[in-house]
């Protein structure tokens, strides 16, 4: 089954199913063509398509309608697809996935398969991010923005930075407690939020583990500084962020209510979260997971890689 979120990305779809199709049926996959037009419909499908005995899901769309199948497809042995066409495609960029729906049918063409690690907090399952504070106030706000895409997430980030007032959290992380007063607690599967913005750059997808990312609050300079290092990939350098690996946590802020994000789609938690890892629940199209990241090399790389694929678009016909 491919499923097709037509409004993912800023970037037009026109014509795109009919073309995935006709490749995706040129590399000897039987595919059924479905769309989603309301929250909640990828995972309908997906649920669909185990159903009636599919071997793989596709999904092209962003980390929302990904996480949406994924959630699914969790345990049943039934391969995903990612054709990333949304705005941060944080899971497949930490696969090693083309950021070009054309490349990465080569992937999924492949057929060659990992086991990946899946997050849950408080029985919602995250692939890439579950977070609490500043990165969850920013998911919210992108959430209510007519445009998508960098640009405009980078415009909400400068919007809250100033305004953003830290909160106290108290941790339990595999039975060890204690209290931060934090500019953003992070739960990560995977390395990056989306867009090369990495958060947890030494995270695996497979190794059983989530990364438990802290950035403590302290003055502009030292929060300029984190927001640096997380683009530069220079995360664990950073004596202002704390990372613990962890199964699985307890996080309780002094609020009864308070924002979070799983994958970047915003929701509110209701008094304290439990998060844990559940291992090797996902089967994904992919080569290899583990990829090394060299600060500030990787990123740029990646950056350069991007400015080529949106180049070549221009000219593809």
């Amino acid at each position: 089954m491919l499923i097709v979120n037509p409004i993912s990305g800023v970037n037009s779809k026109e014509g795109l199913s009919d073309i995935l199709v006709e490749k995706l049926t040129a590399k000897g996959f039987d595919v059924k063509l479905a769309f989603t037009g309301a929250k909640g419909d990828a995972t309908r499908l997906a649920n669909e398509a185990v159903a009636r005995g599919f071997g793989s899901v596709t999904v092209c769309g962003g980390d929302g309608t990904v996480n949406e199948a994924a959630c699914a497809l969790c345990g049943t042995g039934v391969t995903l697809g990612i054709i990333p066409s949304g705005s941060g495609n944080g899971l497949a960029r930490h696969l090693g996935i083309p950021i070009d729906e054309m490349l990465s049918l080569d992937v999924i063409g492949a057929r060659e398969s990992i086991e990946c690690d899946c997050g849950i907090a408080n029985g919602k399952l995250f692939f890439c991010t579950f977070g609490m504070g500043f990165d969850a106030t920013v998911s919210w706000k992108f959430a209510t923005e007519k445009r998508r895409g960098r640009m405009t997430y980078i415009k909400n980030v400068m919007e809250e930075f100033g305004k953003y007032e830290p909160t106290t959290y108290t941790i339990t992380a595999d039975g060890q407690t204690f209290t931060r007063n934090a500019f953003l607690v992070a739960c990560c599967n995977a390395s990056q939020y989306g867009n090369n913005a990495f958060i947890a750059p030494e995270a695996s997808i497979t190794d059983g583990q989530l990364d438990l990312v802290i950035i403590e609050s302290g003055n502009v300079l030292q929060m300029l500084l984190a927001g640096f290092d997380i683009i530069s990939g220079m995360v664990p350098y950073n004596n202002h962020i704390e990372t613990l690996r962890v199964k699985e946590v307890k996080i309780q802020p002094d609020c009864a209510s308070s924002y979070a994000h799983i994958d970047g789609e915003p929701l509110k938690m209701d008094g304290a979260v439990d998060v844990r890892c559940l291992p090797k629940r996902l089967k994904v199209f992919a080569h290899d997971s583990n990829k090394q990241i060299t600060p500030f090399i990787t990123p740029i790389d990646l950056t350069l890689r991007d400015w080529g694929i949106a180049i070549g678009k221009l000219f593809r016909p």
